[in-house]
């Protein structure tokens, strides 16, 4: 993504989270990607947005440019949702709008529940309210699975990271494809390779322990009190977090207002960037 301003900040523990600014306009718009992401999901978005809104783009800790978790504890969503306020604190952003892609989704709510104040909508993207791995392909197998391969990454990281990071992205890309993840036809094989190019340098046990606990949190309680205008946008074929999961969030957040993309997958920002542009700009206008 192309920036008009980029800073450092520290988080409470010391880690460095690193931030980036573009756009004009009196009201602020904060992305929040999903886990393993470092903003590929936004870039096409970025243009048509940028030109009414002022959008700030952060990396996660131990994502993109952020440094890694001094405090290994510090990696679940409600320690990114505060590491997020200590950011819009240092920036003066009193109030903005909340995006969130997949995590972002969580990242997001969790903000809200914390700091409610500061959020004057939501905008919540493929995502799921809580324990999104329990719902992956419909099924609760990648939760079960997933303490096995946290613990082996843990136990021989050598091998973990062999095995992640010497996965050519060619393949990736045709797993991602067979299995349904992702659209054929609309997702551009440059933005694959950018996203596994960042996904791959990551440390497996990092990003297999933010995805166990993102797949504890659980934001279900919070739907019904929510008091800010709410845009929940779900992808029609989307097997990560099914489509009706969507359907729940729009039917318990109260005016909540509800959009299917169809024949988009969990990756619908980068196959159809102009309809979700064209859906955002709708509901923040209205």
């Amino acid at each position: 993504m192309q920036y008009d301003r980029e800073g450092f900040i520290e988080a409470v523990d010391g880690t460095r989270l690193f931030f980036g600014l573009s756009g004009q306009g009196p009201r602020t718009l904060i992305l929040n990607d999903g886990v393993g992401c470092d903003g590929f999901v936004w870039r096409h978005l970025q243009p048509s947005l940028s030109k009414k809104y002022r959008l700030l783009h952060w990396h996660y800790r131990a994502h993109g440019r952020s440094g890694p978790s001094i405090d290994p504890e510090r990696l679940g969503i409600e320690h990114l949702a505060g590491d997020l306020h200590r950011l819009v604190g240092h920036l003066g952003v009193e109030t903005a709008g909340l995006l969130g892609h997949s995590m972002g989704t969580q990242v997001a709510l969790e903000f809200y529940r914390q700091f409610p104040s500061s959020v004057d909508a939501l905008v919540l993207i493929c995502g799921s309210f809580g324990r999104l791995t329990e719902t992956f392909h419909g099924g609760k197998t990648l939760a079960q699975i997933l303490p096995a391969l946290l613990g082996g990454a843990q136990a021989l990281p050598w091998a973990a990271r062999a095995l992640w990071a010497r996965l050519p992205s060619s393949i990736a890309l045709k797993l991602a494809q067979a299995s349904g993840e992702i659209d054929p036809e609309r997702f551009r094989r440059e933005d694959f390779e950018h996203y596994w190019e960042h996904a791959s340098l990551m440390e497996p046990k990092v990003f297999l322990r933010m995805l166990e606990l993102a797949g504890k949190h659980d934001a279900a309680d919070l739907l019904p009190h929510i008091e800010v205008p709410s845009l929940v946008l779900a992808a029609e074929r989307d097997t990560f977090t099914p489509m009706r999961l969507a359907e729940h969030m729009a039917a318990t957040i109260p005016s909540a207002h509800f959009e299917v993309i169809e024949g988009a997958s969990h990756a619908a920002p980068v196959e159809q960037p102009e309809r979700i542009a064209q859906a955002i700009e709708s509901f923040l206008a209205g």
